[in-house]
């Protein structure tokens, strides 16, 4: 079964302080292009990365986005304790001069405390738990990749009925080329035979070898079975690629090329209305699989 280097998977997750994001997305190439959007901090994690995709991966322009946030609200309040000390002894200064002077004061809270301006840190936030955060990261990774393979899967099986189903249009077209080449022989036989009438006609000596050159020459000129056997060879190949479990997008390519030129050749050689009208036909089918082919692994 085929794979489409086309897909797409997302994940989101939360722990050790953090909350997260993975987006994974995937075109066609000729190669491996891995791009990789991570942040920093976390040790070894573009590496796991990296090895993670070339090992399930042989084809495609993917890029992999991490965007991460930490969760400050989960965080423990960080205190400033020369600041609070300072506070705590302002409010007993205070107490202590009210009291001198008759005053009575109400006993301040640890929240009144707390409120005062730089006793809770504020703009810092503790260092993540990268090792542990590194290893859940990893984890989901590994899902987010199996996911990401699952979709070029599923994008294959669709493909590959196409593809299919466009070998099936080749092959009957080659089949109706075959029948049409066979039963224009008799009139391609009677047009060669004038031809020959007319040059023993206009020539009275002739060089024997070099007219039997030449009248093989017309004769290959005009047959188009070689074409034919070969685009049936074409199919089987095809089909066989597909059937692959190993990625065969280049192989694949490399063959349109050859049906290709098939087609090309066959065109040339028609000498028919109605072998050209299926040659002509042949092209635009084999140009329509080539674009198809462009996105298999």
């Amino acid at each position: 079964m085929i794979q489409s280097m086309t897909a797409f998977a997302s994940r989101t997750g939360t722990g050790h302080g953090a909350t997260w994001a993975w987006d994974m997305r995937g075109v066609n190439a000729r190669g491996l292009d891995l791009r990789l959007r991570l942040p920093e901090g976390i040790d070894g994690l573009e590496t796991a990365a990296r090895t993670a995709l070339g090992s399930r991966l042989t084809r495609g322009n993917v890029t992999l986005t991490l965007r991460l946030i930490q969760d400050v609200s989960a965080q423990p309040l960080l205190l400033d304790a020369a600041q609070l000390d300072r506070v705590l002894g302002a409010l007993n200064d205070v107490q202590e001069r009210a009291f001198a002077i008759g005053v009575t004061l109400g006993q301040a809270t640890a929240a009144d405390v707390l409120a005062q301006r730089g006793v809770i840190l504020t703009g810092q936030t503790q260092e993540l738990d990268n090792t542990h955060l590194f290893n859940v990261l990893k984890s989901d990774l590994d899902v987010l990749l199996e996911e990401f393979c699952q979709m070029r899967l599923s994008e294959g099986r669709a493909l590959q009925a196409i593809l299919d189903d466009q070998l099936s249009r080749i092959r009957t077209l080659a089949e109706n080329a075959a029948a049409l080449a066979e039963a224009r022989r008799p009139e391609a036989r009677a047009a060669l035979t004038a031809a020959l009438q007319r040059v023993v006609n206009d020539i009275p000596q002739i060089d024997e070898a070099r007219l039997t050159q030449e009248l093989a020459l017309l004769a290959i000129k005009s047959d188009v079975t070689e074409e034919i056997d070969r685009l049936r060879a074409h199919i089987g190949a095809a089909r066989a690629l597909l059937d692959d479990a190993t990625p065969s997008g280049r192989k694949l390519d490399f063959l349109m090329q050859e049906f290709n030129r098939e087609a090309n050749t066959l065109c040339s050689k028609a000498q028919s209305t109605d072998l050209t009208r299926v040659g002509l036909d042949l092209k635009a089918l084999i140009e329509q699989m080539r674009e198809q082919i462009q996105n298999v692994e």
